[in-house]
């Protein structure tokens, strides 16, 4: 009994581990959190952009999962500093939720100058306001 749990223990361990590593080696995360109900916000489409010129390049797209997260939003190509945006679209998240909402889509534009950093990015969201800030 003494092995089994010992081994249990050990792989648990492991696997939070690699989990964590996975996460830390992709550049960028975001949460959502509805600041109203004080619980993630699920499924919030977001796009991740990157500056060209006078215009944006569409990166990345997807949607939080349950805990209003996208842990590992770079996408599977290198990393390069310059000027970027990830984009909420949280019109339709208040539509499921039966709520108006005065920002359809929240665009947060920051700057990635270190490349071996762990960039994050959390809203926290109402229906008449929000609130950004660089997260870790």
């Amino acid at each position: 009994m003494k092995q089994y749990l010992t081994a249990a223990a050990l792989a648990l361990a492991l696997t939070a581990t690699t989990s964590a590593v996975a996460a830390e080696q992709n550049l960028l995360s975001v949460h959502v959190l509805n600041q109203q109900t004080g619980k993630p916000a699920a499924n919030v489409d977001v796009t991740l952009e990157q500056k060209q010129g006078n215009g944006w390049t569409l990166l990345n797209k997807g949607t939080t999962d349950r805990d209003g997260r996208i842990k590992q939003f770079w996408p599977a190509q290198p990393a390069a500093s310059g000027d970027y945006r990830v984009v909420f679209m949280v019109g339709h998240y208040f539509s499921e939720q039966k709520q108006e909402s005065f920002f359809p889509e929240i665009p947060v534009e920051f700057h990635i100058s270190n490349t071996h950093e762990h960039y994050h990015v959390p809203l926290l969201l109402s229906q008449y306001g929000y609130s950004t800030y660089r997260g870790s």
